[in-house]
């Protein structure tokens, strides 16, 4: 029996419990903060992060949705400010209204900012030891920040209407979508207290895995509808896109590509980590 769906269902419980009680006369505050939380999206990367922490140190699970839910509000946090009329200028999210449409482009900053600081908080509030707490600390704030995503998402904005070669544009998606996937695999290897081989792999494996995503990402954009994608497509007609360099086949090869690679991962992993992680991810490997 596959107890993953419960472990998830656990999880969602937990975020829906988990929202800041924030004291303040503010009118909207509070509920901006955390709506684009409670608004779910996939909680991709809370499941790869505990689905290695089932793998490996199943008697860990509990502990670690601390960690995987500052994980999803540092993600949150990402979407709020890409939805940004500054930067993609987006209404929907989510299959939502953006919170800079509902709220204010004032309190959606505000909210991300907030969402950006509690994610560390939370870190260090978690029933961990102080050194894997730290250990934690390093992986998401390296990944998720200046020499990751945040890096990554500058590049892509300044170099949004000029065309670049293939190994700039990896390096822009290895930084804005990858780090942040290798991150999770990697914190889950760390609470489950894996040898360094074991998170190494790990992170390798993110990262082709969110190079992946990206790819495909892109080629959603391209082919599918709003009502389809649950978010506006058709948005990277200027931008730097696998499918705007390699055309729209080139781009489904070379997922293609990165899909057999990943699978031939999961196999050099334990077992149980191997069936969790083709169970979670190999239905998003069919075009």
């Amino acid at each position: 029996m596959n107890l993953m769906p419960l472990v998830f269902d656990r999880f969602e419980h937990y975020v829906k419990n988990q929202a800041p009680k924030v004291a303040s006369f503010h009118p909207h505050f509070e509920d901006a903060l955390w709506e684009m939380v409670l608004n779910g999206g996939k909680r991709f990367r809370p499941q790869l992060l505990l689905s290695i922490v089932a793998s490996y140190k199943p008697k860990m699970l509990e502990k670690a949705f601390a960690p995987a839910l500052a994980l999803e509000i540092l993600h949150t946090y990402s979407l709020i400010h890409d939805d940004l009329p500054a930067m993609d200028d987006a209404p929907l999210r989510r299959g939502c209204q953006t919170l800079h449409t509902k709220y204010g482009e004032t309190s959606a900053i505000l909210a991300g900012d907030g969402l950006n600081t509690h994610a560390f908080y939370l870190l260090t509030k978690a029933k961990l030891k102080p050194k894997t707490k730290v250990k934690l600390i390093q992986c998401l704030s390296y990944n998720g920040g200046i020499y990751g995503m945040v890096l990554g998402q500058a590049l892509d904005c300044y170099f949004e209407h000029q065309k670049l070669p293939l190994k700039q544009l990896r390096f822009i998606h290895l930084n804005k979508t990858a780090k942040l996937i290798a991150a999770s695999l990697q914190m889950g290897g760390i609470l489950a207290d894996c040898d360094k081989k074991t998170r190494k792999s790990l992170y390798k494996l993110g990262l082709d895995l969110g190079l992946f995503f990206q790819i495909r990402d892109d080629i959603i954009d391209t082919t599918q509808s709003e009502q389809e994608a649950g978010k506006p497509t058709q948005q990277d007609t200027d931008k730097n896109s696998y499918v705007n360099l390699l055309g729209l086949e080139g781009a489904k090869k070379e997922a293609k590509n990165l899909s057999d690679s990943i699978l031939t991962q999961f196999k050099t992993l334990n077992p149980k980590a191997n069936k969790i992680l083709n169970e979670l991810l190999s239905h998003y490997f069919i075009f």
